[in-house]
């Protein structure tokens, strides 16, 4: 059985913004339109409406990529109830003051629900006196597997080649 991966929105914001550009390497996003064809991978529906909220060529990209969304359901809605009943602390992965982190429970949520691996940039925060809250620390505490883009990226198999389109020489 194939695995599932539920992506945060900086998995693809990142890439998009830093080291993956499509100019320079647009075979990245043919594989990710790859595997959202094969149900490899997918987004929340707040992922979706984060990216898509800003009118730039990442969110027309992802409105024509073939990533699934999913749809907020009970059983995605009663995953967030479990996820706020284990540990008040989940709640602090939404900073409400500064309106970020929307979509960070849903992303979890949606990757219980789907038995998927959370993928997402975020570090698990280690310092003991530390009063963040960040995606890996909630995953880490509920059992469920996550892991960064660049380990996704070895999981399934991309594998990147160069190549002159052009000399510059």
């Amino acid at each position: 059985m194939a695995k599932l991966y539920c992506l945060d929105a900086n998995v693809l914001i990142e890439a998009w913004q830093k080291y993956y550009s499509p100019a320079l390497c647009p075979d990245y996003w043919d594989a990710l339109n790859s595997l959202g064809d094969r149900d490899i991978i997918f987004i929340p529906e707040l992922v979706f409406e984060e990216i898509v909220r800003t009118d730039d060529h990442l969110s027309k990209w992802l409105k024509q990529s073939k990533i699934k969304v999913h749809k907020i359901d009970e059983d995605v809605t009663r995953c967030i109830s479990h996820i706020y009943s284990v540990d008040p602390l989940h709640k602090q992965l939404v900073d409400s003051t500064k309106n970020r982190s929307l979509d960070d429970p849903w992303v979890i949520a949606h990757a219980m629900k789907e038995k998927a691996t959370v993928v997402t940039k975020e570090e698990l925060v280690t310092a003991p006196n530390s009063r963040k809250v960040k995606i890996p620390n909630v995953c880490k505490n509920l059992g469920i597997r996550w892991i960064h883009d660049f380990q996704m990226i070895d999981e399934v198999g991309i594998r990147f080649s160069c190549r002159f389109e052009k000399s510059s020489f």
